[in-house]
């Protein structure tokens, strides 16, 4: 069983967020967590994932060109994404910045794709995804992880 957690990331605060994630992915036993930024995102990491969670700034309210391109170029394969666990991230500049818009441009590909989509746990935020303003906080990363082991353990419930 394996997770893809990728994500595009400018400024940094969008990698630290996904190495976040990929720690909570890495507490499932048997599960294993595959972290890539987009660019080097491939067919194969689509294909042999049972889950993916998906990260992205801010960009004018939605997923960065460099995230969507990857939905994009796969979708090909979108017949064989069907049931797989979808989960989304964002970070921004502004408190405002249109976070829950990106996460949301981030789940409607994944719904697309045929996904099973999550969000954030109830002792994290309870929302469509982590995210956060700047440079992930304490309080955030822990979220993070919760959010990566919980789909983490989803997979391995639904394919273990």
């Amino acid at each position: 069983m394996q997770v893809l957690v990728m994500y595009y990331s400018k400024t940094g605060n969008t990698k630290k967020l996904a190495e976040e994630i990929a720690r909570g992915v890495q507490e499932v036993n048997d599960v294993r967590c595959v972290l890539k930024p987009a660019h080097e995102v491939t067919k194969d990491d689509f294909l042999l994932s049972d889950g993916i969670i998906a990260g992205s700034p801010v960009y004018f309210g939605t997923m960065a060109a460099e995230l969507k391109g990857v939905f994009d170029k796969f979708v090909g394969i979108r017949s064989q994404m069907g049931d797989k666990i979808g989960a989304g991230f964002a970070t921004s500049g502004d408190i405002s910045g249109g976070k829950e818009t990106t996460i949301i441009s981030i789940i409607q590909a994944m719904l697309i794709y045929g996904m099973i989509i999550i969000g954030d746990p109830l002792d994290a935020t309870g929302h469509y995804g982590v995210s956060c303003t700047g440079t992930p906080d304490e309080q955030t990363a822990q979220n993070a992880v919760k959010l990566g082991k919980r789909v983490a353990l989803l997979v391995k419930k639904l394919r273990g």
